[in-house]
């Protein structure tokens, strides 16, 4: 389970074994959501936001705190998904300690 940001309690990681799209989870206190990145020629053009099965979702604070991050790091989200899944690389966690504006 690849960490990618920690941000207020939320934890965005990619599960091992995931599968395209392009997407990421958001887990806080055993409550979990995800965000589909839509991309198109290089450049995500839109977020969507699901529940996952099984797991309760994130609360409204939350939730918006997970948007605010997937929204902010979009494009880091994409290069660390290429650098795991497709390069093999080691992913870095960054904790982000101030609020986002």
């Amino acid at each position: 389970m690849p960490k990618l940001f920690e941000y207020f309690g939320i934890i965005v990681f990619f599960y091992s074994n995931e599968h395209e799209p392009v997407h990421v989870h958001g887990r806080c206190q055993g409550r979990e959501s995800k965000a589909v990145l839509v991309i198109e020629k290089g450049n995500v053009i839109q977020i969507t936001y699901a529940s996952v099965k099984g797991k309760r979702p994130l609360s409204s604070q939350e939730f918006r705190d997970f948007q605010v991050v997937t929204k902010h790091y979009a494009n880091e989200i994409v290069q660390k998904w290429i650098d795991y899944f497709i390069l093999h690389k080691a992913i870095d966690a960054k904790t982000i300690r101030r609020r986002i504006k």
